[in-house]
């Protein structure tokens, strides 16, 4: 029988970047996901409570839709009892295995994202928990606010490594420099 094909970090050799005021680095590959029903955020986080899903992040991504985002791996039981408390009110599709989520860090990460997108982050109109459906460049993705100076980029794994090329680069002119692993 032949063998299964192995899953490998899309962004495994790529190195971290850190500047004085700009980090950036592929998160871990854990687990996205996709939820779309008549629910609330409020539920979906008492029912991932209840579910044993913890250390998870429940990110508004448009219409009736959020994204279910952490970094550890989901065991298929866990999911699978997630997706059947939400029966009758919302669909839950894995998207870990398609997704790849980004960070960016630092006193000038908004100053990077905006030399990309057109969201306007200034703290007052873009807070920490605030989440957007956006371009970079050419690249569909969602971008949260995770902290005061920190945001976590999500986006289609076939993407993955030309938005992190370009965001390489404008890390760069920013003063960054790889960080030897």
């Amino acid at each position: 029988m032949l063998d299964l094909p192995q899953k490998k970090p899309v962004l495994a050799g790529k190195a971290a970047l850190q500047g004085p005021d700009i980090r950036l680095e592929a998160l871990p590959e854990g687990h996205l996901l996709h939820v779309m029903g008549a629910t609330t955020t409020e539920d979906l986080e008492a029912h991932l409570s209840a579910a044993g899903i913890k250390d998870s992040a429940v990110r508004p991504a448009g219409y009736r839709q959020w994204f279910i985002a952490g970094n550890n791996v989901l065991p298929n039981a866990l999911v699978r009892d997630f997706s059947n408390a939400l029966a009758g009110s919302a669909f839950v599709s894995d998207q870990s295995h398609g997704r790849v989520c980004i960070g960016v860090s630092g006193l000038r990460a908004a100053e990077l994202l905006s030399k990309g997108t057109a969201v306007d982050f200034h703290p007052a109109t873009f807070p920490q928990g605030r989440t957007a459906m956006t371009l970079f460049g050419h690249i569909s993705l969602q971008v949260a606010r995770t902290g005061a100076d920190e945001f976590e980029l999500t986006v289609l794994r076939s993407f993955a490594e030309s938005l992190y090329e370009e965001l390489e680069a404008l890390a760069l002119s920013l003063g960054a420099a790889r960080v030897s692993s």
